[in-house]
């Protein structure tokens, strides 16, 4: 079920309760002279809530949505348009990219799109080399709480691991997620990435875990294998 469903159905139970305490004061009229004011406050308080949750929901996501397409402005010499950002050189463009997705991320900790904010900055420190801050943010992804992109943090700081010469440690995420896949990784695609990532340290196990691999139904995966399989030692 996904989110947009749940919260629509959150709507509908708060809406249910509303009526039933409509029909309980209406029932009870006595005891509505002495609680209805307070019940009143509390129907108001809730609603105020419901109303502040989902205006501060659209403001998370719609300053998220605009450091995507921040990512995707061009980069060269200026259209002429005012309505597309350009940026003259790459380098210009990744440092507002990295600092409108720390903004995102300091102000929205604790909420998807903070954590989204997070994961971007981690790979975007590991493309720079900068894998210390790589590690930092996805570090912090892994431990929001969000299963999902937790799991796509692990793969991303497996490959960081792997390039500091923390194989061991690369490799204990990788089988994390294969032992508890995601919406995001499923077990077929973790168990590739564990298989390509124990390919030159260890063949044997890598043979065996990308070999069921070829057969899967998903074209993709089933590919990748054949090509991680072709790459190991005879």
């Amino acid at each position: 079920m996904d989110r947009i469903t749940r919260k629509e159905l959150k709507q509908d139970k708060f809406a249910v309760e509303v009526t039933h305490t409509v029909d309980f004061l209406a029932e009870h009229r006595a005891q509505a002279t002495r609680y209805g004011i307070a019940g009143l406050v509390v129907v108001v308080l809730v609603v105020g809530f419901f109303m502040w949750r989902s205006h501060e929901a659209a403001a998370r996501r719609a300053a998220l949505n605009a450091v995507l397409e921040l990512r995707q402005a061009p980069v060269g010499p200026s259209q002429g348009d005012p309505l597309i950002r350009s940026f003259p050189t790459e380098q210009e463009k990744i440092k507002a990219v990295v600092a409108a997705f720390s903004d995102v991320a300091v102000k929205y900790s604790g909420t998807e799109e903070g954590t989204v904010a997070n994961f971007y900055l981690g790979t975007l420190a590991a493309d720079q080399g900068n894998l210390t801050g790589a590690e930092k943010a996805l570090t912090e992804v892994i431990g929001s709480g969000d299963a999902n992109y937790a799991s796509l943090a692990k793969l991303s700081l497996a490959d960081v691991y792997k390039s500091e010469g923390k194989t061991s440690e690369g490799e204990k995420l990788l089988r994390s997620v294969v032992a508890k896949p995601s919406n995001f990784v499923s077990k077929e695609e973790a168990t590739l990435a564990l298989g390509q990532y124990l390919a030159q340290t260890n063949p044997a196990e890598a043979r065996k875990l990308l070999e069921p691999l070829r057969g899967v139904q998903r074209s993709v995966v089933s590919r990748a294998a054949l090509a991680a399989l072709e790459s190991l030692p005879k």
